[in-house]
């Protein structure tokens, strides 16, 4: 996604209505490794931000995440990059970030302390005040007291709905509804709503120069705390110091080895609504073992 430097004007312009601290001649590059946005730092030669840039139609998912970022940031538990801005610019939308040197080895074990610390704030009601998105994906988020009925209806009932819409029908559906009859036995607790960071993978997690953990890219909410640990194990690249670190802070139940395929369900059908039928078999075979817990 190519700005025009008026674009970049008026992008610069906002950072100086919001900073006091007006940006003066100013350059963009483009950076790599935005799956659903295009990602770019803005510098002026004195200071620099990072910048996410999408259609005009995406300032709602970008205003949200500003929002997460900002209720992250709020405990003091763990670094985030702190929000500036979003805004449209004719046809883009954008999200300006503080940027952040992440070129840092993450100590594992103070990431685990610092997340199990995070995961202490607490909601009365499982869910979030507005929709949010998960990738590119809606993330309904409508507040309730039931957690169970939250992951039915808000996380595993959305997904396997759009999965039908995109043609995804058949064993997937039928099996998806004999799980959604057995979440009540599959989740076995009632969890505290804990404030989570709601897409916890190896890519959204990195460390300052000096080793401070750094987490981004959230999908915010509040719910059971394995969720975000589950999230952690899908795809890897968090250390066994990451997970003792965690546990020691503050011990997981025995259950949560069944729970940790139920919560990461959600994202593997996520990922089959965003990618395609490469993720089907995985869902599949993972909704099918649930069962078997069941059974």
């Amino acid at each position: 996604m190519h700005l025009q430097t008026h674009h970049w004007r008026t992008i610069a312009d906002q950072i100086g209505v919001v900073t006091g601290e007006p940006l003066q001649s100013t350059t963009s590059r483009a950076l790599g490794g935005g799956s659903i946005n295009t990602v770019a730092v803005l510098d002026d030669g004195r200071r620099a931000y990072f910048v996410k840039l999408n259609t005009a139609a995406r300032l709602e998912m970008f205003e949200a995440e500003a929002e997460g970022l900002k209720a992250l940031a709020a405990p003091g538990a763990i670094r985030v990059p702190a929000p500036i801005c979003s805004g449209i610019t004719d046809e883009h939308s954008y999200l300006v970030m503080e940027l952040m040197d992440l070129s840092g080895r993450l100590d594992g074990a103070r990431a685990g302390r610092q997340l199990a610390e995070l995961h202490r704030t607490t909601s009365e009601h499982f869910g979030w005040h507005r929709t949010n998105t998960i990738g590119s994906t809606p993330q309904h988020n409508s507040r309730s007291g039931d957690w169970v009925a939250f992951w039915r209806e808000q996380r595993l009932g959305r997904q396997l709905q759009i999965a039908a819409a995109n043609g995804y029908g058949g064993r997937l559906q039928t099996c998806g509804e004999r799980l959604m009859e057995r979440l009540g036995a599959l989740i076995g607790h009632q969890p505290q709503p804990s404030l989570l960071h709601g897409d916890l993978w190896g890519g959204n997690i990195g460390a300052t120069s000096d080793g401070q953990p750094v987490i981004f890219d959230p999908a915010v909410y509040h719910g059971d705390r394995e969720a975000d640990l589950a999230m952690t194990e899908l795809f890897g690249g968090f250390g066994p110091d990451f997970y003792a670190a965690y546990r020691e802070a503050w011990p997981l139940d025995p259950q949560y080895r069944t729970r940790k395929m139920l919560y990461n369900l959600y994202h593997v059908l996520n990922h089959l609504n965003l990618f395609g039928g490469g993720y089907l078999s995985q869902s599949q075979g993972m909704i099918e073992r649930l069962l078997a817990e069941t059974a």
